[in-house]
């Protein structure tokens, strides 16, 4: 098939997939979708076979990572320790509600993933609001911008971070060095922004929870604790640290087994066999319309250098990839044209992971949190939504890259 061609199908279904994506969540609609456009571009000689496998051998061990951390994730939801998060952040007056929201959604996003702080803290932090009789939308807001721009500091923080990751041969803790003060910045400026936006509903009074506290659990985090000091050890040692997450589930999955709370059946839905497939077939969409002419125009805008002028335009252009295409198949394009220079592979991770909130469609993430509110009868404005946006990203992309520029010098 002529390259010009090719790219244009790859293209067109690659839309096609994020339309799918953005209507059915994580049921069965976007990987059956992703799995045709996959075998489309296959059957047309847009990508050929030998290619595809090398896309999907490139992806299988950060998805088998990805799946150890769901697991792990939904055995910390079955252990309580969501419920004991949303317990203790209710605990306070008005000014330490958003606080409270503030510090749970960073921990989620941090040790679970962005996902998860869409998905299990945002329905947590809701019923909390509603307790306490407070206006929903600054601590609704604060889940949906930190899950994304909290991701940052760990390569398990986010799928996007653990791309980057095998891709770009750091250690887990020269990784976590190296992104702690960019999120630093972003959650400064987060903060800040969001504080002063929603002022006036903040500096309400809030009504007394008659809710008993729920105690945090004990098992759960110290299985946690283990597993993050694995992850680190790991690096150090010279150990794949997609190990150490396969021993953290097979932690969770025996405490679930043992407690008479968790079945095989249950655990293979917990690593999210479905989303994987969605994952693995995107990276074959992506790498075909790479291969036929997107990575060279990619390539040819991208800057070369590791100057602060070269990071601030590589995470730019990330973040307006990851606007128009969705975070994830904007970060199966440019890690390619970036994994030579640690700077700019971070760069990028600062664009597709703060970038997302100024636009729906900007991670899957984002269309999880906004499901969850439609759900709970919580309408987000898009007119808001954009604004808000407007008045974070640019400042956090700017701070991010400054701070990773000056972290990249010490």
């Amino acid at each position: 098939m002529p390259e010009g061609l090719g790219l244009a199908l790859s293209l067109v279904l690659l839309a096609a997939t994020l339309v799918a994506a953005a209507r059915g969540g994580r049921r069965r609609l976007e990987p059956i979708v992703a799995c045709g456009a996959a075998l489309v571009l296959v059957g047309s000689g847009a990508i050929g076979p030998r290619r595809a496998g090398d896309a999907l051998q490139s992806l299988a061990p950060t998805v088998a990572f990805l799946a150890c951390l769901l697991v792990i994730a939904e055995g910390a939801r079955r252990e309580g320790v969501f419920e004991a998060v949303g317990s203790l952040i209710g605990q306070g007056g008005a000014r330490l509600l958003l606080r409270g929201v503030f510090a749970a959604a960073v921990g989620v996003t941090v040790l679970f993933g962005l996902d998860a702080t869409a998905v299990l803290l945002t329905p947590v932090v809701l019923l909390t609001a509603a307790r306490s009789r407070a206006d929903p939308r600054p601590h609704a807001y604060a889940t949906g911008h930190l899950a994304n721009s909290a991701s940052l500091l760990l390569p398990i923080s986010n799928l996007t971070n653990l791309l980057a990751f095998h891709a770009s041969r750091l250690s887990f803790a020269r990784f976590a060095a190296l992104m702690a003060l960019p999120m630093v910045g972003v959650l400064a400026v987060e903060w800040l922004v969001l504080r002063r936006w929603f002022a006036v509903e903040l500096d309400r009074p809030l009504a007394r929870t008659e809710a008993p506290p729920v105690r945090m659990p004990r098992a759960a985090p110290a299985l946690l604790l283990a597993t993050l000091a694995g992850f680190v050890l790991s690096s150090l040692a010279g150990v794949a640290a997609v190990w150490v997450a396969l021993a953290g589930a097979l932690a969770f999955a025996a405490l679930g087994v043992a407690r008479g709370a968790a079945r095989p059946a249950s655990l293979v839905r917990a690593a999210e066999p479905w989303f994987l497939l969605f994952v693995l077939a995107l990276g074959v969409i992506v790498a075909s319309a790479a291969h036929d002419g997107l990575d060279s125009a990619v390539r040819a805008v991208l800057p070369g250098g590791d100057s602060l002028g070269d990071l601030l335009a590589v995470a730019a252009i990330a973040a307006l990839c990851a606007n128009v295409v969705n975070n994830l198949p904007a970060t199966l394009l440019l890690i390619g044209a970036t994994a030579a220079s640690h700077g700019a592979l971070l760069a990028v991770l600062i664009g597709v992971n703060v970038g997302p909130n100024l636009t729906y469609a900007g991670s899957l993430a984002t269309l999880l949190w906004r499901r969850v509110l439609h759900a709970h009868g919580i309408d987000v404005s898009l007119r808001e939504f954009t604004a808000l946006g407007i008045a974070t990203v640019p400042a956090s992309l700017v701070t991010a890259t400054v701070l990773l520029w000056l972290a990249l010098r010490i």
